[in-house]
């Protein structure tokens, strides 16, 4: 069943990409406190994520941030080298946290995932937003096609604000 308004961060444990290398982190310390914003996309570089998702994220980081969000969090089914590239390739650094689920099991945890075999990328995680207000969901935002950026969007996620 994947997570709801109301609902508290399910437990996990994701890889955080620091300057210093990647970090074992439990999800309660990323989204136990404070208002947080967790961004799924379904794959580091790949088309709708490279070029639409991400980047709006990356050009309303400040707003987000001067609208109550302390941290921004973008989560793909990739490993930590990945993600580490990525975050190179986009500049992201400071703006936003990269953070690898590379079995895609927080996307589990989360109710959140899909599995995308047939186009050779097998178990990912959906392309969605939440909003964590001290470790609870208080905006859950998913996308039906994965290859869509409407209700995910980081304007959207500014207005749940």
């Amino acid at each position: 069943m994947a997570i709801s308004v109301g609902d508290a961060a399910p437990a996990g444990s994701l890889t955080l990409i620091t300057a210093d290398g990647p970090a074992a982190k439990d999800a309660s310390e990323l989204f136990g406190s404070g208002t947080v914003a967790l961004v799924g996309v379904p794959g580091a570089f790949t088309p709708t994520c490279n070029d639409n998702h991400v980047p709006g994220y990356l050009e309303n980081a400040e707003a987000l941030k001067a609208r109550g969000v302390d941290a921004i969090y973008i989560l793909s089914a990739n490993d930590h080298h990945v993600m580490r590239a990525w975050e190179k390739n986009l500049g992201s650094a400071g703006k936003v946290h990269m953070l690898a689920d590379w079995d895609a099991s927080y996307a589990k945890a989360l109710g959140l995932e899909i599995d995308i075999s047939a186009y050779g990328l097998g178990m990912r995680a959906k392309r969605f937003s939440i909003l964590f207000k001290d470790g609870k969901a208080a905006a859950v935002n998913v996308e039906d096609n994965p290859g869509q950026v409407s209700n995910t969007s980081a304007a959207a996620l500014m207005d749940a604000l």
